[in-house]
Order: structure tokens, then sequence, then C-alpha cells
């Protein structure tokens, strides 16, 4: 194609509008087996175009040939792009460091930057990178030194926000500090802890704004079809789901009411954070598509759209 229509074929073929960001969460197999049935989840989730998918990883990187396998399966079979969790509890500078250039190596572009959970006994004040600032800006220290070799690129690096009070912080105020650190470090993006209440959503929104922050805010959600789920999360966040939808969940006569359940709570919860400014949506799939794509089906997320850039001259 020649030079003088390239653009105008272009501009011919460009969707002429924008919808929210998608992405979802996987976790990297435990088994060969496991391996085989996340296969197919992202085979599933692919077909949704999504702008990304996060890979997680434990606190220590005791897993990390498996996020390694999954990582370089995205990457090579997928038209996906992954963003590696990377967290820093319990890891040194020179392994972190080891960690983040066998990433680029592998062609990864994208890294969430996390502190992690904190193991029992473990002391912060032992790790010499014992938050998530520090490491966002050791992300960025190396993609300095490898300018080159990334031909001028840039790491895109996100980080976590908390619409409730994260568990170890005095006040919320406490918490916007801590993001507006992040932001200043390096940070592209945050996205967010579980919440059930579009409000928090919202706090969160208007506490950032105020405090300077522009970066996207993605509200992180979970398919809520799973009352077991919701009560592991709970604890593990101290986000309490509300009693009436464990409730229903509970009393539901079989597994397709609870999904109906379930996925209505969900799309509602995302419909009211739409409305409310969110720039997309990341859905936490527990390596299960099923319950995700019932979700975006009964959401339409063109409804969110914005128009292109040409639409507006």
């Amino acid at each position: 194609m020649s030079a003088t229509t390239t653009l105008p074929e272009l501009e011919r073929t460009a969707p002429a509008r924008h919808r929210p960001a998608l992405s979802y969460e996987l976790f990297p197999a435990r088994s060969d087996t496991s391996f085989e049935r996340l296969r197919e989840t992202i085979t599933q989730l692919e077909a949704t175009a999504p702008d990304h998918v996060s890979v997680t990883s434990r606190a220590g990187h005791g897993n990390l040939s498996r996020v390694l396998e999954l990582t370089e399966h995205v990457l090579a079979e997928t038209s996906l792009r992954p963003l590696v969790h990377l967290t820093s509890v319990g890891s040194t500078r020179a392994q972190l460091t080891t960690i983040i250039h066998a990433l680029l190596d592998r062609g990864v572009r994208g890294l969430l930057a996390l502190r992690g959970d904190q193991p029992a006994g473990h002391h912060l004040e032992d790790d010499e990178i014992p938050f998530a600032r520090p490491l966002v800006e050791l992300i960025r220290a190396i993609e300095r030194e490898r300018t080159a070799s990334l031909a001028g690129g840039r790491v895109s690096i996100g980080v976590a926000a908390y619409p409730h009070r994260h568990p170890e912080s005095p006040t919320t105020s406490h918490d916007t500090e801590v993001l507006v650190a992040k932001e200043r470090a390096g940070a592209d993006f945050a996205i967010t802890q579980v919440f059930f209440d579009p409000a928090a959503y919202c706090h969160l929104l208007e506490r950032s704004r105020a405090a300077g922050i522009r970066m996207p805010l993605v509200p992180g959600l979970v398919p809520a079809t799973n009352a077991r789920r919701l009560q592991r999360l709970a604890a593990m966040s101290g986000v309490e789901p509300p009693r009436e939808l464990l409730h229903q969940l509970e009393i539901a006569a079989d597994d397709t009411e609870r999904r109906r359940i379930g996925v209505r709570f969900t799309v509602d919860l995302a419909r009211r954070v739409l409305d409310s400014g969110a720039p997309g949506l990341h859905l936490f799939t527990f390596n299960s598509h099923a319950d995700a794509l019932d979700v975006l089906d009964h959401l339409d997320l063109d409804r969110w759209s914005t128009p292109s850039q040409g639409e507006n001259r």
C-alpha cells in the first residue's frame, strides 16, 4: 500500500467508538492438568478482546516457574498482553531485579507492582523494598537502563488502590497519600481491591482526584456467584459482601439460580461504577471464564463507549 493511501485506509477501518478498558485476572496453574483447563479459559476470554490479562504471583515468588509458564503461553500462543504481578515482600532488591529483567527479556511490558501479603512472623523492616512505591521506582530505574533494548518503549506499571481502608492503614487519608506517592514514583494506573458497594468506589475517586491523582483507577470486580468464595475474600481483605446477597446465594435452589443471582448483582455494580466514571473493568476470574462472560453478556460495554477523536472534529 502506498504512503498516500495508508492514512485514509486506517481512518476507514478505525472503530467509531472506544469502549471502556477490559481486563481479567488469572492464576498460574498448579499442575499440568489444571494448565490445560486454564488454556481453554484463556481462549474463551481472548475472544472478548480484553486490553490485558493479569498474571498473579505469590509473595516470595514461590510459584515463579508457573508464573513464567503462564506468561510465556500468553505471549507466544495468544494475542493478549500479560500484566504480571510483582510482589516485593520477602524478596531482596537483587532478586526483584533479576525477575524484572527476566520478564522484560520475555517480552513483558506490563507489571503490577505490589507489596504483597505479609507471611506470618514476617517483619517489613527486614525487607530492602518493603512497599510498592520503591518497587515502582526500581522498575523505572531498570527501564531507564534498558531504554535501547526496549527500543525506546515504556513499561506500563499498575498498582493497587483501596476503595475501603487498607487493613494496615490508620485512615483512608493515609491510603490516599500512599496512592499519590505511587503515582509520583511512576505508576500509570491502579486496579482496586474488591468491593461490593459502588459508593466505596465513588468515594475513592473523589478522594483521589481531590489529592491531584490523575491516573486511571480501574475497579476490580469479582463475579459474585459463589458464597464460599466471597466469604474467603472477606476474610483476606476485610471487605464483607452484603448479607442479603450471601443469603440469596445460600438458599438458591441450584447452581443455575446462584449464577443468575450473582451475575445480576455484579452487572448492577459494574453499571453503577461505569456510570460514575470508571475507565473500565477488571474481572477476577478465578480461572473460570463462564461467570465473567455471563457478566459481559448482560452488561454491553458499548453503552459506555466514548467517541473517537475523528467524531469530534
